[in-house]
């Protein structure tokens, strides 16, 4: 899925403050259908020239905080970000000590380059490099993976879950168990 949101926001090049980005977030969540399998939404910044960090927080971080509460399937991912607006970006995120994906989307809707912006813990960085050298996990394998650091499989969900929370890896629901995987194959 893909949101072009120079359109989205009637060809402003220039996305300031929290109100616009309020209006940004509701015209994200109308144009959201409901999804049946997890997807990445690519929030397209193609041809956006500046964002400021109270427009990035309400309506790029609400949207990710919206869809991991209420979209089970959406993962909002950032697309195409002009050197500026990514500059922004990381800066905020670095500031809340929070993190988001990252790509260039071409006109097929394939993504390259995807990386993590922002900062993770050292413990979720770990947890998050991990799942996407395995590819897909749970709790229980990680914790029979490291038993020497004596984290059981209920620390290691709470990891996988607020690794979710974020929107960096896909939650699956298996039985009893819980899979996890990355959104994206990062770079």
């Amino acid at each position: 899925m893909r949101y072009e949101l120079l359109k989205l926001m009637d060809g402003r090049e220039v996305f300031s403050g929290g109100l616009a980005g309020r209006k940004l977030l509701t015209a994200l969540i109308d144009a959201t259908p409901p999804l049946k399998e997890p997807t990445a939404s690519f929030l397209d910044f193609q041809g956006v020239k500046v964002a400021t960090s109270s427009f990035l927080r309400e309506a790029i971080i609400g949207f990710r905080d919206y869809a991991r509460r209420s979209l089970a399937n959406v993962y909002p991912v950032a697309a195409n970000l002009d050197p500026v607006v990514l500059e922004e970006l990381e800066f905020f995120l670095q500031a809340r000590n929070d993190v988001f994906w990252v790509c260039d989307v071409d006109a097929h809707g394939q993504a390259s380059g995807a990386r993590l912006v922002g900062d993770l813990d050292p413990a979720q960085r770990s947890t998050f490099e991990t799942i996407r050298e395995l590819g897909s996990v749970t709790a229980p394998e990680l914790a029979a993976r490291f038993p020497d650091e004596r984290i059981g499989p209920t620390a290691w969900n709470n990891r996988l879950s607020s690794l979710a929370a974020k929107g960096l890896v896909v939650e699956r629901k298996a039985g009893k168990t819980k899979s996890f995987s990355p959104v994206l194959e990062t770079a």
